[in-house]
């Protein structure tokens, strides 16, 4: 391994026990795969070097229980440098770090943490505080960790109000969706409900059109029958019966006795009866009278029509 970070020297050849010194190697990166190669490197000297990161991929060295990584550039630590949850030895001395990751909440084995020489943020450092004996030292691990700690769980708070309130806005919305939906099922209702009526009132007209021309045509029906009706020939008018009717017919009931008794003894044996004699001898002068009446004979004739 070269001093740029290449390969050239064997970190076995480091490797003392479970303990890796790769101090003053003028490092400019981390070499987290041969380090992983080496799980009995449980202590990891990084101190003096020219880091100004470490890779992601470092935190996959859950093995490491002391890190020493003071008097290098960092700047930053990575996101999930929690997962170190082994680690109980960290020295960060004389380097450039402003805040810690929240993820360093998780390292609940830590029992050592040096900060000093950190432009850290005035919390972080006034929690921290000072890092000059070995109580100091464990002092600020215990601190650390429980500002970190409440910080993420202000986090968590945080988001767990930011998702409260993303499921109060999305059941609002949902809410809004529903009456929206809602309202527009109401007014296609209502049309229906109104078109159902138009269509209601246009049957009761068209059958009440419907009744009306076959009323009309009905009584057209009829009024064209009653002149037919009325081209029959006229009916002679009856006449009520009248006295006069009645009296006549008794006279002419009379007159037809009488001539049976005039044909009677005229015709037969009985004209030479005595009352026969009477009765032809009146009937000459009758007819010799009515041949003399001309309006009695008028009015004769008359009913005779009749």
């Amino acid at each position: 391994m070269s001093r740029g970070g290449g390969k050239g020297l064997s970190l076995k050849d480091k490797l003392d026990g479970n303990e890796l010194d790769l101090s003053l190697c003028d490092l400019n990166e981390v070499p987290v795969r041969e380090l992983a190669a080496l799980p009995k490197a449980t202590v990891l000297d990084l101190s003096c070097n020219n880091l100004i990161s470490l890779p992601s991929d470092f935190c996959s060295l859950m093995h490491l229980v002391k890190l020493d990584l003071s008097k290098n550039r960092l700047q930053q630590l990575p996101l999930d440098f929690g997962r170190l949850v082994n680690l109980q030895h960290l020295d960060l001395l004389n380097n450039r770090l402003v805040t810690l990751p929240v993820s360093f909440a998780q390292l609940k084995n830590l029992k050592w943490l040096d900060l000093k020489d950190n432009p850290l943020d005035p919390v972080l450092a006034k929690v921290a505080g000072d890092c000059l004996d070995e109580k100091q030292c464990k002092q600020a691990a215990v601190k650390v960790l429980q500002h970190m700690k409440a910080i993420q769980s202000e986090q968590d708070r945080q988001r767990q109000r930011k998702l409260q309130a993303e499921r109060e806005m999305e059941k609002k919305r949902e809410a809004e969706q529903r009456a929206k939906e809602a309202q527009e099922r109401e007014v296609r209702k209502r049309e229906k409900a109104e078109e159902k009526e138009r269509r209601r009132r246009e049957y009761d007209a068209q059958k009440a059109a419907k009744q009306e021309m076959e009323k009309k045509t009905k009584k057209e029906t009829v009024q064209t029958r009653k002149p037919a009706s009325s081209s029959r020939p006229p009916q002679p008018p009856r006449h009520k019966p009248s006295w006069s009717r009645s009296v006549l017919r008794v006279l002419l009931f009379v007159l037809f006795c009488i001539l049976c008794t005039v044909a009677a003894c005229k015709l037969t044996e009985l004209q030479r009866q005595p009352l026969c004699v009477s009765v032809n001898t009146l009937y000459e002068d009758v007819v010799a009278a009515l041949q003399n009446h001309k309006t009695l004979q008028n009015m004769l004739q008359h009913n005779s029509q009749q």
